[in-house]
């Protein structure tokens, strides 16, 4: 009778609602922890994640390999000799803010690194190229302007952007006004409660900068040997691994040349995606290292209008990455 109480009351303090976490988790957790701290890898989707997995570099815990919560299921284990905690986060800047916040929230972890596939806005690189951004910024947080207004009114910023429609009419002799009645957006700042700072008292911030010292470590990477071919299918040359100025997050697929070329002339971004800037936001509001991997899978908007180079290259785009985030690993002192 005691035995069947005890069992109710674990079962009971398990199973609890609005994302608590119950005592036996916490005991799990407290368990984890005890062989921290750990470097938290946040990856996108499960083909970035398949290399991982795949990989004898990878060996998961001998007593808890894994620990689901909130739909999440962190991979606890060694990557080149450091104590790692994977989370796969899903497509978006939810799921990756949310799952970072998790990550951190729940573990033990004094760094976090992020890799995977992105779009291409920099001519001067190619697909399979490994690229590591020293800044990061989230481009869909937009003040959209009415027609006519002059001035950005209320709580907006001037300082970033501008995109303006009329620069992209198509005009034939059926439409010759430059007028669009989608006018212009300017792009805004993120707010910010730092982990730190006075409760309710925004930080504005644009550009995120990744960790000194990552960014420093992540010069030492550019032998690292990447693939070439898929299949019988080639890249033009062999992919390099380079470190550039920047890199633009959006809830958006960018496959369009014209807004690939703003965002290259306007921001200077190579890597275009969905994920890092979320990822970047919440370290930063949390005072953790972070810096994020991204091999480039397709030139945004490029190639025919009937098919796309992610389709062929995204396994080659994503092994380059990983290949890149194990020798940084392998850098690090822990």
């Amino acid at each position: 009778m005691e035995l069947l109480g005890l069992l109710v009351l674990l079962l009971g303090s398990s199973i609890m609602a609005n994302g608590a976490v119950s005592e036996v988790s916490w005991r799990e957790i407290s368990n984890i922890n005890s062989e921290g701290p750990y470097l938290g890898i946040v990856v996108p989707n499960s083909f970035e994640l398949g290399p991982l997995l795949r990989s004898s570099s990878f060996v998961p815990h001998n007593k808890f390999p894994y620990f689901d919560f909130a739909g999440k299921h962190f991979r606890i284990g060694v990557l080149e000799k450091k104590r790692v905690i994977v989370v796969m986060c899903g497509l978006g800047m939810l799921n990756a803010g949310l799952s970072t916040q998790l990550l951190l929230t729940l573990f033990n972890v004094n760094g976090v690194l992020h890799y995977g596939i992105a779009g291409n806005a920099n001519p001067k690189l190619q697909i399979g190229d490994v690229t590591i951004p020293q800044y990061w910024a989230h481009t869909g947080l937009w003040h959209w302007q009415r027609l006519g207004e002059v001035n950005v009114s209320g709580d907006f910023s001037r300082d970033f952007g501008y995109l303006e429609f009329a620069n992209y009419n198509n005009c034939s002799k059926d439409f010759k006004s430059n007028t669009n009645l989608l006018n212009k957006v300017w792009y805004q700042p993120e707010e910010i409660y730092p982990v730190n700072g006075i409760p309710e008292a925004r930080h504005e911030i644009f550009w995120v900068p990744v960790d000194k010292t990552y960014f420093k470590i992540a010069s030492k990477l550019k032998n690292v040997k990447l693939e070439s071919c898929v299949n019988t299918t080639c890249l033009p040359r062999k992919p390099i691994v380079t470190r550039v100025e920047k890199g633009v997050t959006a809830n958006v697929f960018v496959d369009n040349k014209a807004y690939r070329e703003f965002l290259y002339s306007k921001f200077d971004a190579t890597p275009v995606e969905m994920e890092t800037a979320a990822v970047a936001l919440v370290c930063l509001q949390q005072k953790k290292p972070f810096i994020a991997i991204r091999s480039l899978s397709d030139l945004a908007g490029g190639g025919s209008a009937l098919s796309n180079e992610v389709d062929v290259f995204s396994s080659l785009a994503s092994q380059n990455a990983f290949e890149v985030l194990v020798k940084f690993i392998s850098l690090l002192t822990q």
